[in-house]
C-alpha cells in the first residue's frame, strides 16, 4: 500500500477529509466522550467544517481514498508556539505508519516553532502512546471540555524532541 501525504486541495479531498473526521470520531471516541455529542457530530457538520477551514490541512491518501488527515497552525494557548489541532486515521489503517507521516508533515509545517502542542483526551491511551513515541511529553496542563464531557491534557514537543 502506497500512502501519499499532501496538502488538501480538491473538493474530493475536502469531502474525504470530512468523512475521515466523522468516522474517526465514531471509531476512536465512543465511550470517551458524550454520546450525545457524537450523535450531533454528523458527516454534514464535518463537511461544513472542512470547507470552512481548509488551510494547513495535510491528507493521507491511498489511491483516490483519503484515509487520514492532520491540521496544524499557531497554538491557541501561546502565539509563539505551534499546535497540531487534529490528527486522525481510519482505524483500518492503524499501524501502517500513516499517522507518523501525517505528524511529520504537520510538525514540518511548524518547524520554526520552538514548542509544538497537542491536546488529547485524558482517557485516550492509544493516542497518548503515539504522541509519546513521537517525542511529545505531558506538560501538566489540563482542561475540561464541557461539550465532550471529557478531560483533556496538553502535551508538548520541543524543537529538540526526538521525532521518530
Amino acid at each position: 500500500m502506497t500512502v501519499i501525504i499532501k496538502p488538501m486541495e480538491t473538493d474530493e479531498e475536502i469531502r474525504g477529509k470530512a468523512y475521515v473526521h466523522w468516522k474517526a470520531w465514531q471509531e476512536a471516541y465512543t465511550g470517551f466522550i458524550s454520546q450525545e455529542y457524537l450523535d450531533r457530530n454528523t458527516l454534514d457538520k464535518c463537511e461544513e467544517m472542512a470547507y470552512r477551514w481548509p488551510d494547513n490541512i495535510f491528507i493521507a491518501k491511498t489511491g483516490n481514498k483519503v484515509i487520514g488527515f492532520a491540521g496544524c497552525g499557531i497554538s491557541r494557548d501561546n502565539p509563539d508556539a505551534g499546535e497540531v489541532y487534529a490528527i486522525y486515521v481510519l482505524s483500518e489503517y492503524y499501524g501502517t505508519g500513516t499517522a507518523q507521516k501525517l505528524m511529520d508533515a504537520a510538525t514540518g509545517q511548524l518547524g520554526n516553532c520552538a514548542v509544538i502542542y497537542v491536546w488529547v483526551l485524558k482517557e485516550n491511551a492509544r493516542a497518548i502512546r503515539f504522541y509519546e513515541k513521537y517525542g511529545f511529553e505531558k506538560d501538566g496542563a489540563e482542561k475540561y471540555m464541557p461539550a465532550l464531557k471529557a478531560d483533556a491534557i496538553r502535551m508538548e514537543l520541543n524543537s529538540t524532541g526526538d521525532r521518530t
